[in-house]
């Protein structure tokens, strides 16, 4: 499976593939490669490259300040096209603030949780605290039947989150995809997480490369093993190798 970067879309999930995970996500290290490696592949395959992540924009670009890749920030409820223009989620500014309440006093009483407001989004990690888990999910659990069906509640890797409803990673790839210089070629998503799986299964409806980073149930076709194996498939600058990527049951 080695197809031309130039007959390719490249979408690229961060925390979890291009970088590990740390018990803050302010607090990730970037292998120093990395920007470099990201952008060899995007002037080999003419910019078709995004960045598809539960970060916001602004910390995309605090990560990758070089250049301003196109990106899907907060699961997709912003994106930035690639000729530059970014679009938001329409919800109301104010509409999160008693969840912000409420989830402050959640970690006020239990501090090794971390609140993180994204702004369209709020998202509360329990990477410190493993056994909080259960009351991370409850909390969310009840500002999502107060909220009703305005918002979603995403889980993931010791995270969950809420967010408003309709949007997801699977949509921004197809956003792109009728974009130049996207638009024709063959799409190739590499994720780790539960909200990565909206994305998977958009690229396999468009007949796409979906590969899923480490272990877990998926709908991707492909895995590779972990951040360090994402980033020698960069380095050797060869779209989804055969050494490092197989193609597995689901």
């Amino acid at each position: 499976m080695t197809p031309p970067v130039t007959d390719c879309a490249y979408f690229l999930d961060i925390d979890g593939t291009l970088i590990d995970f740390a018990d803050a996500p302010g607090r990730v290290t970037l292998n120093r490669a990395l920007p470099g490696l990201v952008e060899a592949l995007y002037r080999a395959s003419g910019g078709a490259v995004a960045l598809i992540t539960g970060r916001s924009i602004a910390d995309v670009d605090r990560l990758f300040p070089a250049r301003r890749l196109p990106a899907a920030g907060q699961h997709g409820l912003e994106r930035r096209s690639p000729g530059g223009r970014v679009s938001r989620h329409a919800g109301h500014p104010r509409s999160l603030d008693a969840a912000r309440h409420a989830l402050a006093g959640v970690v006020l009483r239990h501090p090794r949780l971390l609140l993180e407001d994204k702004g369209l989004s709020l998202a509360l990690h329990y990477r410190r605290a493993p056994q909080l888990a259960s009351v991370a999910h409850r909390a969310m659990r009840a500002l999502q039947v107060t909220l009703r069906e305005r918002y979603c509640v995403h889980r993931g890797k010791r995270v969950v989150e809420i967010a408003p409803a309709g949007r997801d990673k699977g949509g921004a790839i197809r956003a792109f995809m009728r974009e130049v210089p996207f638009r024709g070629r063959t799409p190739v998503f590499i994720g780790d997480d539960v909200t990565d799986e909206y994305g998977f299964e958009m690229v396999n409806e468009l007949g796409g490369y979906a590969v899923k980073v480490g272990a877990g149930r998926t709908t991707a076709g492909w895995r590779i093993p972990n951040v360090r194996a994402v980033l020698g498939w960069l380095e050797r600058g060869r779209p989804v190798p055969k050494r490092v990527v197989r193609k597995h049951g689901r």
